[in-house]
């Protein structure tokens, strides 16, 4: 049985400068490991979803989330604003 394909996406969300997140970087197996790393070494929050990163895997860098990925991602930014306000 292969191995499944490891994904890592990183969005990022100014709410004065964007209209709507934005996919900053993505890699697959060992680009995906690294931006793991560099999140846990900057202390930036990661969230396991394999469906959401397949899905926002396939926009291009910089590119704005879709309005259908809206509800998924918003779930993650919540999340992240109450963890830093906790």
């Amino acid at each position: 049985m292969d191995e499944p394909i490891k994904k890592a996406v990183a969005i990022k969300y100014n709410k004065e400068e964007d209209d709507a997140p934005k996919v900053v970087a993505k890699g697959k197996n060992l680009i995906a490991e690294k931006i793991g790393k560099i999140a846990k070494e900057n202390d930036i929050y990661i969230k396991k979803n394999a469906n959401l990163a397949n899905e926002l895997y396939k926009l291009n860098i910089n590119e704005e989330i879709p309005e259908e990925l809206y509800e998924a991602v918003a779930k993650i930014l919540i999340y992240i604003y109450n963890l830093k306000h906790e």
